[in-house]
């Protein structure tokens, strides 16, 4: 987990649509939240293709959890 957070931290892939100064607490909360939000996403999706029902919409669901709440 620490090795996630310090890519997450380290990255430049803040989100745009984070209206708090950035120099605020609520900025770094929003990113951490957001952050957080597509863990799970994409540990939920991981899920899914580990299911591993070929044939039935696997990869499309998956694909589609990704994408759950992308603008």
């Amino acid at each position: 987990m620490t090795e996630e957070f310090n890519q997450w931290w380290n990255s430049e892939s803040l989100n745009t649509d984070n209206l708090y100064p950035q120099d605020s607490p609520a900025y770094w909360a929003w990113e951490g939240w957001q952050a957080g939000v597509k863990a799970e996403r994409e540990a939920c999706a991981k899920v899914v293709e580990q299911a591993g029902m070929d044939g039935y919409g696997t990869t499309a669901a998956a694909l589609l959890v990704r994408e759950r709440g992308a603008p």
